[in-house]
């Protein structure tokens, strides 16, 4: 009796295992206070892509643990896990954030406001004493990012035995930190690749609009990426994207055939 009463839940266990193993079509639906029509959706992991119709809707074909990244101009970049609940429901929603891209006050001579404060401030003085006048030292490196100050906070501690760098690597908190200062890195080198791209370069090797946000992932998801990209000549970076341009042209020619 215990034999037949066991099989059927070892074939249960063994039918819920598989079935989350395997792809499905995901229905979704991103959520944004701007525009979330045209919206990319990438699963990183299938390369697989996909853009939101005017609703925000979505399908596309995903996994457990799959990674999707959604992209568009207005609301930057976002990475979701596909969980286990959103393969057994086939639906997913996505809110987004809405990138703020905010210019600097100009001011164009000198303003005067009858506020005593104020005004000492918008005066023409000198430049202020800095640690350098005083022989004071001061920090003159880089700002750290809110991740790296994150990491610096896992990986550091007090005491005889720290226990905070012990505790953070057990439980993959120094390790996931360290993953999303390369994603962020990766990130922001490739805006700058994007910002400093000449605008003819679409026309003289030609690619479709809609495709070039999928394109510039493709870029980024290359294992030399940093290497190839970062701190070098814009001639080395316009040499990268040709050769990456070559072949996803060659990818996106045998999933047609």
């Amino acid at each position: 009796m215990l034999k037949s009463r066991g099989f059927p839940v070892l074939f249960f266990l063994f039918s819920v295992s598989v079935s989350y193993s395997q792809s499905v079509e995901i229905l979704g639906k991103v959520v944004s206070k701007t525009d979330v029509e045209n919206i990319h959706v990438i699963n990183k992991t299938a390369q697989t892509f996909t853009i939101t119709n005017k609703k925000g809707e979505f399908k596309i074909t995903a996994k457990v643990n799959d990674t999707l990244r959604f992209s568009s101009i207005q609301q930057g970049i976002k990475d979701v896990i596909v969980s286990k609940g959103v393969i057994t429901s086939k639906t997913m929603l996505v809110p987004l954030d809405e990138q703020v891209n905010q210019l600097d006050e100009v001011v164009v001579g000198k303003i005067l406001t009858g506020d005593l404060f104020s005004d000492i401030e918008n005066a023409e003085t000198d430049d202020p004493i800095n640690f350098y006048d005083v022989g004071i030292p001061g920090y003159t490196g880089k700002i750290a990012t809110q991740s790296e100050r994150r990491l610096n906070e896992a990986i550091t501690g007090g005491g005889i035995v720290p226990l905070n760098p012990i505790i953070n690597a057990i439980t993959g908190r120094t390790k996931m930190l360290k993953e999303r200062i390369k994603l962020e890195e990766r990130a922001n080198l490739l805006r700058k690749i994007k910002s400093d791209l000449p605008d003819d370069f679409f026309s003289n090797y030609p690619l479709d609009e809609d495709l070039r946000a999928d394109f510039f992932f493709f870029c980024e998801e290359d294992p030399d990426f940093t290497n190839r990209c970062k701190g070098k000549s814009d001639l080395e970076v316009f040499q990268f994207l040709k050769e990456k341009l070559q072949q996803y042209k060659q990818n996106l020619q045998s999933a047609k055939d």
